[in-house]
């Protein structure tokens, strides 16, 4: 079995737990390979994390952040999150207790019988130019905001016109996305339960509420009236589009596999607070 590992960048706490891990698989017999930066934190060679999508599992060690960026390489390889961090809705393994899920997760993927829970994304396209898949959100925006900024926007929702109007931007979310940058533009928490997107405009004059809708609808935005936008996934990788334009987003597979236990959604939301 080949198990990749990536920890939080710069985080000698993460890159020693990531060492933990691996003596202990190893002695399990699988094959483990650190990505680049851990690797070099311990003087080893590494893996770049987009080549991960070739192992078995990936082991996620730091908060949110980083099992965003470990899915990112990871394809459709299921995701086990160690949490470092301060919330954890996607992390559900607490620090001490790595080394045993880890193990467990092997095992029962030697047993085939590992089960894992799927978490949808995001990909946007405009002129045959498609965005990094996205697990929290995609933001459509103009090339800054605030005063004097943004951009005058058209939403449609399955060809539809939901609104119009000028706006900082547009962002849609997945319900993994909910409580990210969503609920900052304050967005709808949405329970991991609950199959849908959010559709929701940033600092729109004169908008509409933020709108859930069903899962495989396609959001059509077009952008006139400003200079340039960007489209950002997951808040990297903001790529520039000339305006007017129109960016379609709408669901891409393969979804993220989510490996081990569960977060409790509504302990995780009192982290928030």
């Amino acid at each position: 079995m080949d198990v990749g590992i990536v920890a939080q960048k710069g985080n000698n706490r993460a890159a020693y737990l990531a060492a933990d891990v691996r003596d202990r698989l190893c002695e399990a017999d699988a094959r483990v390979h650190l990505d680049e930066a851990t690797a070099a934190t311990l003087s080893e060679e590494g893996r770049p994390v987009d080549a991960m999508d070739t192992t078995d599992l990936v082991v996620s060690i730091g908060g949110d952040g980083t099992f965003l960026f470990a899915a990112r390489g990871a394809g459709g390889t299921p995701v086990l999150g160690v949490n470092l961090g301060e919330v954890g809705f996607l992390n559900a393994v607490p620090p001490d207790e790595a080394v045993e899920a880890v193990l467990k997760e092997v095992e029962a993927f030697q047993d085939d019988e590992m089960t894992v829970r799927e978490a949808p994304r995001l990909a946007a396209t405009c002129d045959g130019w498609e965005s990094a898949h996205a697990t929290n959100e995609i933001v459509v925006q103009g090339a800054r905001r605030g005063h004097g900024g943004g951009v005058c926007v058209e939403v449609r929702v399955d060809g539809s016109l939901y609104s119009g109007g000028h706006a900082d931007g547009v962002l849609v979310a997945t319900p993994t996305g909910s409580t990210a940058y969503n609920l900052s533009e304050r967005g709808p928490l949405v329970h991991p339960s609950v199959d849908g997107l959010v559709v929701n405009e940033m600092c729109a004059t004169g908008g509409m509420p933020p709108l859930l809708i069903a899962p495989d609808a396609t959001v059509s935005v077009t952008l006139t009236d400003s200079e340039e936008a960007v489209v950002i996934s997951d808040g990297r990788e903001p790529h520039p589009v000339d305006v007017p334009t129109e960016i379609v987003v709408e669901r891409t597979g393969p979804p993220v596999r989510v490996a081990g236990p569960s977060s409790d959604f509504f302990e995780a939301l009192k982290k928030l607070e």
